[in-house]
Order: C-alpha cells, then structure tokens, then sequence
C-alpha cells in the first residue's frame, strides 16, 4: 500500500487520494490512509498555508462522505468563503453546506460574507451565495438576508432569479411571516416566459399557500392567470426546448396542477374556473407513456380534492380505470391506492370498474393484491353481496397466508350488513371457515356464534351442516369450535330432525353416540388447541342432559379429564364432575340452552324470498348511505345512571376507576363495515390545521379537543352542530413506529343524551403518523344540558393487549348552549 508523502512540498491530489482510499483491502487499510491524509491536513491547517487549503478541503469533504469526521475543517471553509478566488469560494461554500447547518453557531458567522456575494457582480459567485443560503439559512438569518434574496427576485437574470426563488422557499420555511416580503415579488413572476423561472414561482407560491393561510387568500385570486398558463402549455405546439416524450413541459404542468389543488380546496368560485381546463387535461394529454400518465395522475387528484363538477368526477375515476388495465405495475398500484380513497366520495362511478378491479385479485404483485381486496370490499352493497363474495371465496383459496385473517374478518363484516338473508349468511361463512381454515381471528369465532343464536329457526340446520364438515376433518380450528359450541346447544334438534329441509339438501340420519364419538375425538386430538379442547368439553357436558343415553360415557371422560395437566380443562372436568355425582340435581338446569346471544350491531339482512339477481351497477349506493349502527338502550343505559350519579374530582382529563365500570361496553361492539367518511377531505389532512371543519359545505366554528394524546396515540374531536343534534367526528393517528391495530372506540353519555356511534373507517392506525383512523359520534341533546362523556379504548400494540379509559368534562360550550 503506497501512502502519501508527507515529505513532499506538493499535497495529493483529490483523484489520488480516491484511487488509495478505493484500492484499500480491508476497513483498517482504508482507515489508515484517511488518518494519515486527515493528520497531514491539520498540520497544514495549523500552519495557515493558503496555497493548498482549497485542495485540502476537498479532500476533507470527501471524506467525510465517506463517514469519517470533518468537523476541524468548519473554519477553513468560512475562510474559502472570504477569498476572492471563484474556485476557492465554490469549494468553501461547498464545503459550508456540508459540514454546517442551523444548529451550529459558527454558522453565523458567514452571513456578511454571503451579503457582501449576493451583491456580487459576477452571477455566478451570486449564484453560490444563494445556493448556500437555500441550504443553510437559519431564520436569523432568513431575516437579515432577505432583503437581498428579494432584490435579486427582481433580477433581469433568469439565471439569478430562479436560484433567488429557490431560495426563497427555504426562507418561507423557516419564516412564513416573510410572505409579506415576497409578495408583490411573487405575482410578478407568473408574467415570466422563462419556464426554470416560472416552475420555481410555482414551488415558491405553493410552499406559501402551505405556510401561511393569508398567502392562500391572496393567491385563489391568482387562479385565472395559472389556468391561462396551463392552457397555453397544452395548447401550445412542439418546442423542442421543454418538450419531453411530445408533451410540453410536464413538469411545469405537474406543478401547476399541484397548486390548483391546493387553490381549489373547498372553495366553490376557484373550482368553477379550473373545471374547463381540467376537462381539457384529462382529455387531450396522451396516455401511452409515463410522461402523460403523471400529468393525468395528478389532474385525477386535483379534480378528487375541490369542489368539481359531478361530471368531471366520473371523468377522473374512468381515467384511474383505464390506468388498471396498464401493464406497469405501478400505474396499476396507484389506481387501486386513488380508487380506494375516492370510492366513498363517487361509489357508483367506482361501481363501474368493478370488473376489472376483482381481476387485479389474480395479479402476481402481493401489493397490488392487497389494494384491489380492500377497493373489493369497499365496493360491497346489498345489490352486489352474493356477486362479490362469490369472488371473495375464490380468492381467499388462493390467496397467500397473509391475506387469509384480513380477508376473512372483511367478508364477515360484509355479509353481516348486507347479507339478503340468515340462511344465506350462514351458509356462507361456514364456506369462509373450510376456505380459510386456521388464519381466522377468535373474534369472528364468536361473532359466528351470535349469529347462529340468534336464528332460532336455523338452529338445526346449522348443526347439521357443521356436523357434516367436522365428522371427517378436525383438523381447522375456528370450524371445529363453531361446530362444537353448535352441536353441543342444539345437536338434539339435528337427531330428531326438528329443521327444515331443502329439496336439494342431503338428509343425514345420525345417532347421539356419532355426535358425542365427534365431540370426544376432538377432545382427546393431540393437535386440538386448548380453546377447541374448551368448547368440546363444555359441549360434550350440554349435552349429557339431552341425550340421557350418552351420560355415562361423558362422565367418564370428564372422569379422565380430572387429571389433565391443563389446569383450564383440568378444573372445567372437576367441576362437571361434581355436577354428576353431588350436584345431580341440579344438572339439568346448569346445562340448559343459552339465552339469545344480543348482537349490538343492527342486521341489513331482508327476507328470504328477496332475490338479487339482477345487479346494475347504475342503482348502487354508496356503503354510507345504509343503516348505521346503534348502541343498544338497555344495557347502556345502567351506565347512564353510573353517570348520573356524582363522580369524584379529576385533575385531568384521565381518571382510574373499577373495572366493571365498563363492563357493559365489553360485550362485542365493534362496527359492522369500514366505512370512510366522504365529506372528509380525500388526499389530505388540511381538516386538522383548522380549527373549523367544513361538513356539506358549511364551516363549524366549534374549536377542536384533544380527547387522548398518550403513548403516541392521539384522538382529536371536530365538532358540528344541526340544532340538537351534535356530530363529533373522532379523528385517531400514531406517531409510534409500530402500527396500532383492533382499535375499539367505544363511549357512553348520561341517560338525558341519546348516543349513536357510526362507522370507523378503519380497526388500525398506521404508524408514524402515515395515516388515521376517523369515526363519526352523533349525540341529540333535547335538553341543552352540559356535554360529559365517558370513553374506553381497546387495541393491539407490538402483540399486546391495551386499555385505557377517560372521563371528557371541558367539552366546547358551543356544543350544547
């Protein structure tokens, strides 16, 4: 390894020192030449030689590209920075916004020098000033050398006052109270026929209209001059200068559209200029190449976010129809992403690509796969349920393991809204559980159940077709415990027959002994989970008081069970046991059948004459309109007088209290269908920088309230107000690095409100703040009285288990006075 001489009155040379830094073998080869390299650096620092510091500081910066600390070089760059050579200022300045920033204090110490270069005559030495400030500037000095950066705005340079806006744009990002600087600037701009220096007035403004909520205002006055520029663009014939794959600047276009998106946002007046020259866009820019594609992407997105025509809202989602027939991946990716975002705000525009959406299920891409399942089930409504889970069935066969669970918990929550009858939904997810087999989560298990209880006339029917898949197969869980929780409340109505049958329906004669050999089987099957060993032993006790002849071979296997080393099904046997030999008397009415299990959730299902063959999509609703689900009175209302009653001081908003104070929420609530909200804004956030929200058009001026914000997550209510009736819509987001998942909002008000929770939108909250989870809580309050709310929180994070509770006290005044 040949190192550098110290020795030689001449330094080496930048490519020298890369071709030994790459030549090295090994990570203490090459950390021996920069130590070396650094050493000789500090003594010619130390030594103030001028005459190679130029060449000494790129080697520096190189570096610590590489990762190795650079910091002693900080001061040598301010000195480059003072020389009057152009070689050693663009190296100093290099060298600045490398190894400088705002938090350093140094860092000031070169804003006379960056003054004295922004007056500089020669443009390029001007230009370096303002490319280090666009990278460096603090908002000192953003104040002290804005003054500059706007008279060089006003440059009859392109050159110059481009680089001037650019830079401008980091100062409205550290000061947006600088807009009134840049204003009169600003709009001078958009007259330029120079496109560099137009695309950066275009960045400039939009960075404003972000920042500063005046700027917005003053610019939606604007919007005329930006559709007469896109115009142009458009209209406008080859130029070979800005012309990319025949389209004339698109990346001008791109940014113009951008900003009308923002200009356009629930205004009506500034929507009704742009819808021409959307229409236009849409219309005449080629989509053959990713070029056109891009420019259509975001005209998609700009007519989705302001106050379009209904008209040009179909036009939009066509387009991201067309883009699902692409065969680039990732056009087809970002249809699915778009239409899953805009199904709510136009479903039966959406409705119309359905086709070619439940084809995207048989794409190779798991990405794309996970879209087109999640548009498939928000495409779902009464009119098309039998269709679409037909579908959904085909899929889940086929699809991976990591889609099962998801897919499942969908179809259920589908079916369970919208299915045209019980038998019907029955049936169906019995073909979901064998589809799926393991990967169903415990909580359809037990919605499964409810469902079967409370369909007294099917109670024997679904015995029957249980029993049937359980007799030869054992081996998938979820089915195995609804069938065993089935059988053992009414396998006596499957043995004597008391069902309907079908025509078309196999008729199986079975004895009680088949059924207890089954239930027996499962019991002592090595492979049986312990939940599954749970409900085959508690069913095999039911049914030792309905089939008499059976008794003494359950109370021998209860007998066995004794000495399980489980300890859950150990006690269970002990327990059955004593109610076979103490306690006989009384047997017959521990084990009796189980009340109706009440489903909170409303049920769309219609009689079962009702047909739904015929499904035009022209009819279809959007999942928003259909029957919302209510919270039950009577259970809640023991809570209401909890409430009622006088509750102890708190210092905040939460409060510890006994844990059967919720007890009645526990029972399994959990909305029927995730359901977006299509009054919400689309693409955006920009709801939360307010603190008025804008719902059918009409601005609530209630201020927002922050309900939770702990551990990362928080929950923020928006409140809107029609006369008695007040719509608080819960807006959820994470700011953790582990997504928080089986979210549950429940919540409970005094007995004198009357409380109804909509839909979420989703039962996971992405993290990092990537995105939300909202619900709508709609309160009638008669009375006017003062607003008091009780909420619990239920949810997965990183695979535990969370709940937390808070008492709500300081709601707003203006929502019940």
């Amino acid at each position: 390894m040949k190192f550098p001489d110290l020795s030689m009155s001449n330094p080496v040379r930048l490519r020298d020192l890369i071709r030994q830094i790459r030549s090295a073998k090994t990570a203490a080869e090459e950390r021996a030449v920069v130590q070396k390299e650094c050493a000789y650096i500090r003594d010619s620092f130390r030594d103030e030689d001028n005459t190679w510091r130029c060449r000494n500081v790129a080697k520096l910066l190189y570096m610590s590209l590489l990762g190795y600390p650079a910091h002693f070089g900080q001061l040598e760059c301010l000195k480059l920075i003072a020389s009057t050579r152009f070689t050693d200022k663009r190296i100093g300045y290099l060298g600045a916004m490398l190894l400088l920033d705002e938090r350093q204090d140094i860092h000031v110490l070169i804003t006379n020098s960056l003054k004295n270069d922004l007056n500089h005559s020669n443009q390029y030495i001007a230009g370096l000033a303002l490319c280090a400030l666009g990278t460096i500037c603090s908002p000192e000095m953003s104040r002290d050398l804005g003054g500059e950066v706007e008279k060089l705005m006003k440059s009859s340079n392109p050159y110059l006052k481009k680089k001037a806006v650019l830079c401008t744009v980091r100062i409205i990002r550290k000061v947006p109270e600088q807009f009134d600087v840049f204003q009169n600037s600003v709009r001078s701009l958009l007259s330029e026929k120079n496109h560099g220096v137009l695309l950066s007035a275009i960045t400039l403004i939009t960075e404003m209209c972000e920042q500063n909520h005046q700027a917005l205002q003053v610019f939606r006055k604007l919007v005329p001059n930006l559709v007469r520029i896109l115009k142009n663009l458009i209209m406008s014939g080859y130029s070979p200068e800005h012309d990319v794959s025949g389209i004339s600047d698109p990346f001008l276009q791109v940014r113009l559209l951008r900003l009308m998106r923002i200009l356009g946002r629930n205004d009506i007046e500034a929507s009704e200029i742009m819808n021409d020259i959307l229409a236009q866009v849409s219309t005449n820019t080629e989509n053959t190449k990713n070029v056109g594609n891009a420019i259509l992407y975001e005209t998609v997105l700009t007519i989705m976010n302001i106050k379009s025509e209904s008209g040009l809202r179909v036009l939009a989602v066509n387009i991201l129809g067309r883009f699902l027939l692409n065969n680039d991946k990732n056009i087809r990716y970002v249809a699915l992403n778009t239409l899953l975002h805009v199904v709510q705000a136009d479903h039966s525009a959406v409705q119309r690509h359905r086709a070619t959406v439940v084809e995207c299920l048989k794409d190779a891409d798991v990405s794309i796969k996970r879209r087109a399942m999640e548009l498939c089930f928000a495409l779902i409504n009464s009119n098309n349920i039998r269709t679409m889970i037909n579908e959904m069935l085909t899929f889940l066969g086929t699809c991976e393991q990591e889609f099962k669970a998801d897919c499942t918990s969908n179809m259920f929550l589908a079916m369970d809204r919208f299915s045209p009858s019980k038998r019907w939904h029955v049936d169906q997810m019995i073909k979901v559980l064998t589809t799926a087999g393991n990967s169903v989560r415990d909580d359809i298990v037990s919605s499964l159940i409810g469902i079967i209880s409370s369909s007294p006339d099917l109670h024997g029917y679904t015995a029957q077709q249980l029993y049937k898949f359980i007799r030869d197969d054992i081996t998938q869980q979820p089915l195995v415990q609804v069938a065993s929780w089935t059988l053992g409340e009414f396998g006596d109505l499957f043995v004597s027959g008391q069902y309907q049958h079908t025509e078309d329906e196999e008729n199986i004669q079975v004895t009680e002994g088949e059924i207890v050999n089954v239930l027996e089987k499962i019991l002592n099957w090595s492979l049986s989970t312990v939940i599954t060993r749970e409900y085959a032993i508690n069913a095999l006790m039911k049914l030792s008081t309905r089939f008499p002849s059976c008794s003494d071979q359950i109370q021998s296997v209860m007998t066995v069970y004794a000495c399980n080393m489980n300890l859950e099904l150990q006690t269970r046997a002990v327990e059955y046991t004593s109610l076979f030999t103490k306690h006989n008397s009384i047997r017959s009415s521990i084990v009796e059948r189980m009340p109706v299990l009440m489903n909170n959730q409303p049920s769309t299902t219609n009689n079962e004459e009702q047909t739904y063959e015929q499904e035009d999509s022209s009819s279809i609703t959007g999942i928003n309109s259909h029957i919302t689900s209510d919270i039950k009175n009577e259970p809640v209302e023991d809570l209401f007088k909890i409430l009622d009653e006088p509750s102890s001081t708190n210092t905040g908003n939460e409060f510890n209290t006994e844990n059967n104070l919720f007890d009645l929420l526990n029972s399994n609530n959990q909305q029927s269908i995730s359901v977006p909200n299509p009054l919400d804004d689309i693409f955006g956030n920009d709801l939360l920088k307010n603190q008025s929200i804008i719902i059918n058009g009409k601005t609530s001026s209630i201020p927002s309230m922050t309900a939770i914000d702990k551990n990362g997550l928080r929950i923020i209510f928006q409140f809107e107000r029609q006369d008695n009736i007040l719509f608080i819509h819960l807006h959820a987001t994470n700011s953790t690095k582990i997504p928080i998942t089986n979210f549950v909002f429940k919540a409970a008000v005094p007995k004198t409100f009357n409380l109804e929770l909509l839909p979420p939108t989703s039962t996971t909250i992405p993290s990092n703040n990537s995105g939300d989870l909202r619900q709508t809580i709609k309160i009638l309050n008669s009375n006017k009285d003062k607003l008091r709310m009780r909420i619990k929180l239920n949810y997965l994070y990183n695979n535990s288990s969370i709940s937390d509770e808070a008492e709500l006290n300081t709601f707003p005044e203006q929502c019940y006075n």
